[in-house]
């Protein structure tokens, strides 16, 4: 069924934010929760990082806008990729990088419009963001001229009810493969101890001295030439490393017979290591692939298992990171690396901790599974409902 279609602008209230001056500290020691980008990761917002006072507000370009308002980030980097989108879960204010939109309850409920302008981000960040050097934006006026279908308000309570239901399945199936990932960690210390105090007393040796440690390869200027790409040899980067689950099982680009030649391919079963921007973030190849030198790669001798290096390098990478140097990014270098002292358990013990670790690893992959079934299927109500 068709429904007519109105302007967000003809079914709510635009509000803009402020910021209040920051020479007065008072202003920043009252009770009204103030809003800014940073606190857009949750879809209802309850409380923020900053608050401020009633004078505040009346000397200042912010308001206080109602609980069930909805709130848009309106200029911020992240508009390159996402369009934050929130509910308020309670009166608060707001700065000037954000919109809100109070809806005429009579008329639609305020979930709904939320939904819509999630269903039609593609589209804002397509047809409504300006881009900068680094801040982009929101075109004025254009998130209040979007055509919304409105049904009346049982169907769309009904709308509501069954994106919520399959949302929370998703959120229930997210949590279930976060508690699955601590696992690893707890059986690591319940059989090997903190690796920062070794209690268990196991014989140490250096990170270099238990394998084969070097960074990867990738010698050609410029980095991003076309003729590097095409071809049949996976090529990974460390974002995608930081983002594998700790398994790197697909790729998103590939290098030609060039590119293999300015580069070095590691097998499958390397504990690739960033070293670079992301610190100390491991993932295990499924598959042969070439890396930048960014990124270290790791073979183990006999008697050392991979799944219990990368296990113990879970536990020091929150130091590394602390440690790392930085200049434009985030960087250590591969010596550090070859100098940390690692505990060697024995091997029958690595390779019980490795099969354990095999087992949870396929508990997870069905658990990530369900999870991407889960938000294809959320993903594709969602587009029907507002045919986006």
């Amino acid at each position: 069924m068709s429904f007519p279609r109105v302007s967000l602008a003809s079914i709510t209230v635009s509000r803009h934010g402020g910021t209040p001056s920051k020479a007065r500290p008072d202003y920043w020691e009252g009770n009204i929760p103030w809003v800014s980008p940073k606190d857009m990761r949750t879809q209802v917002i309850h409380d923020t990082t900053d608050h401020i006072s009633e004078e505040a507000v009346s000397n200042s370009a912010t308001s206080v806008i109602p609980e069930r308002s909805i709130l848009i980030v309106v200029r911020s980097g992240v508009l390159a990729h996402h369009v934050p989108i929130a509910l308020t879960g309670r009166a608060l204010a707001f700065n000037q990088d954000l919109k809100a939109l109070i809806p005429d309850e009579a008329r639609v409920i305020p979930d709904y419009i939320a939904y819509f302008l999630r269903a039609t981000e593609a589209q804002i960040l397509e047809q409504g963001v300006k881009k900068g050097a680094t801040v982009h934006s929101l075109r004025s006026g254009f998130i209040e001229n979007l055509q919304m279908p409105l049904p009346p308000i049982l169907e769309q309570r009904c709308i509501i009810d069954i994106l919520s239901r399959v949302e929370g399945i998703v959120r229930l199936q997210r949590q279930a493969a976060e508690k699955t990932r601590k696992i690893i960690p707890a059986l690591f210390l319940d059989m090997f101890g903190d690796p920062a105090t070794n209690p268990k007393g196991w014989p140490t040796s250096t990170f270099g001295s238990v394998g084969a440690l070097d960074r990867g390869k990738s010698r050609h200027r410029p980095r991003d030439a076309k003729e590097l790409y095409g071809g049949p040899y996976p090529f990974i980067q460390t974002g995608e490393i930081a983002n594998s689950g700790g398994h790197m099982t697909r790729y998103n680009s590939t290098y030609s017979e060039l590119g293999l030649a300015q580069s070095k391919s590691w097998p499958k079963g390397t504990l690739c290591i960033t070293i670079a921007a992301n610190i100390a973030k491991t993932a295990i190849l499924d598959f042969d692939a070439c890396f930048p030198d960014s990124v270290v790669g790791f073979l183990p001798e006999d008697g050392i298992k991979t799944e219990y290096v990368q296990a113990w390098l879970g536990f020091l990478q929150p130091t590394l990171e602390a440690i790392a140097p930085q200049a434009a990014q985030k960087n250590i270098n591969l010596e550090i690396l070859r100098k940390l002292p690692i505990p060697v358990p024995p091997t029958e013990l690595q390779e019980m901790f490795a099969e354990h670790v095999s087992d949870v690893q396929g508990i997870l992959s069905q658990r990530e599974k369900s999870q991407r079934g889960g938000a294809a299927l959320f993903d594709a109500l969602l587009a029907q409902a507002f045919n986006a």
